[in-house]
C-alpha cells in the first residue's frame, strides 16, 4: 500500500464578538458587557497532490491527471464563499440562541456579532450555499442539528468541499478572551481512471455507493442509514487527449469497517501524521458499478468492491482498463471483482438531485 502524505492549506477568519444587549437571554447580570475574538481557520488536510502524482505517473496519463485536478480543484480548497454560524445553550435541550449567514467570498474576512454573556457550544459550517446535495437540517437543537444529504436513490456529485467546526464557548465579564474555531473538510472525492484503448465503447456509466448519507454538527460524526441503497452518480471527466477518461464522485466518506460488524462512525480527519493509512477491512466498505455499452449494443456491468476505508478529505484513484468484453480490470489486486456479461436492467437508471 503507498503512504499517502498530505497538504494542508489555512485560511484564517477574524471574527471581532462584543457582547451585548444581556437581557435578551439573562436579567440577572449585573455588568454583561465583554469582548472576544473568533479566529476562525479552513484547514485543509488532503493527500490529492500525492494521490495524482503517485497514481496518474505515466505519461499517458498526463491528459487525464490534468483534467481530473481541474476538476476538484474548486472542491479541495482553501476558500469560502458563505459561513453558517450557530450558537446554542449548553442546558435543557441546548436550543438554538443565535444564527448567522454570511458572504465571505474571500480567504479572509472579520464580522461584529453582538451576544449576551453565557455558555454557549458553537458550530460553523463553510461552503454549503452552491452545494444543492446537503443542507443543514434540524438546527433548532445543537445535537440533532445536521448536514443532510438529499434521501434520492442515486444523486450527483457535491459540487463544493464542505468544512465543519464545532467549539464550547464559557464568555466571562471583564475578561478579554479569544477562541479559535478551526473548519474541517467534512467530504472527499473517488477517481476511476479507465483506459478504452482498442474497445469500441458506446458509453459507460459509473456509480459509487457505501458512504454516509448524514453528518451530526455538534458531535463530528458521520451516519450511514442509506449508505447501502444511495448511489453517486459519477461525473465524466473528459481528457482533452489519449484513450483514457476518469469518472469522478464528491461525497461523504466511507464507514472504518464493515457496518454490521461494528457500531463505530468515521469521523473527521484532524490528525496531520499519517491521516490516510489505514489497514484493509476484510469485507468491502464501499464500492463502484460500472456499465459498459458496447458497439454492439450489450452491456456489460462489473462491480468492483473496496476494502480500504474512504475519509474526509482523501482523494482515492483507481486505474483500470475496459476489456473487450466491457468488463473492467483494475490495478489493484485487493479490489475484489463481479462481472456480468449481457446485463439486463431491471430498473432504470437515473441521475437525480
Amino acid at each position: 500500500m503507498k503512504r499517502n502524505r498530505y497538504i494542508g492549506y489555512i485560511v484564517a477568519v477574524v471574527a471581532m464578538t462584543t457582547m451585548a444587549a444581556c437581557s435578551v437571554i439573562d436579567d440577572d447580570l449585573d455588568d454583561c458587557d465583554a469582548n472576544f475574538q473568533l479566529v476562525y481557520e479552513l484547514r485543509l488536510i488532503t493527500n490529492m497532490n500525492t494521490e495524482l502524482t503517485t497514481e496518474l505517473d505515466e505519461e499517458s496519463d498526463q491528459w487525464v491527471a490534468t483534467a481530473l485536478k481541474q476538476y476538484l480543484e474548486p472542491i479541495f480548497t482553501d476558500y469560502a464563499y458563505d459561513v453558517n454560524l450557530s450558537f446554542f445553550d449548553v442546558e435543557g435541550d441546548s436550543a438554538i440562541l443565535h444564527r448567522e449567514t454570511h458572504i465571505m467570498d474571500a480567504n479572509q474576512t472579520s464580522y461584529t456579532l453582538y451576544l449576551p454573556v453565557r455558555q454557549y457550544m458553537h458550530t460553523a459550517v463553510a461552503n454549503v450555499m452552491n452545494n444543492p446535495l446537503v443542507n443543514i437540517r434540524n438546527n433548532d437543537q445543537c445535537h440533532k442539528g445536521t448536514l443532510a444529504q438529499v434521501a434520492n436513490d442515486t444523486i450527483t456529485p457535491h459540487t463544493t468541499g464542505i468544512f465543519t467546526a464545532r467549539l464550547p464557548m464559557d464568555i466571562y465579564e471583564h475578561t478579554d478572551q479569544t477562541f479559535s474555531v478551526h473548519l474541517y473538510m467534512a467530504n472527499c472525492a473517488t477517481a476511476l481512471v479507465l483506459d478504452s484503448a482498442g474497445v469500441t465503447v458506446d458509453n459507460i456509466e459509473v456509480y459509487a455507493s457505501g458512504f454516509a448519507t448524514d453528518y451530526y454538527l455538534a458531535d463530528s460524526a458521520y451516519m450511514f442509514r442509506r449508505a447501502n441503497t444511495t448511489s453517486v452518480h459519477a461525473d465524466h471527466v473528459v481528457a482533452e487527449q489519449g484513450t483514457k477518461d476518469c469518472y469522478c464522485t464528491v461525497n461523504y466518506p466511507s464507514p472504518e469497517a464493515p457496518l454490521t460488524q461494528t457500531k463505530e462512525r468515521s469521523r473527521l480527519i484532524v490528525d496531520t501524521e499519517g491521516p490516510f493509512l489505514a489497514d484493509k477491512a476484510e469485507d468491502a466498505l464501499w464500492r463502484y458499478d460500472c456499465y459498459v455499452t458496447l458497439h454492439d449494443g450489450s452491456t456489460t456491468r462489473t462491480e468492483l468492491f473496496v476494502t480500504l476505508p474512504l475519509r474526509a478529505g482523501q482523494l482515492k484513484i483507481i486505474k483500470g482498463w475496459v476489456l473487450e468484453n466491457g468488463s473492467i480490470r483494475t490495478n489493484d489486486n485487493e479490489i475484489a471483482t463481479s462481472i456480468t456479461i449481457d446485463w439486463k436492467s431491471g430498473l432504470e437508471i437515473d441521475s437525480q438531485r
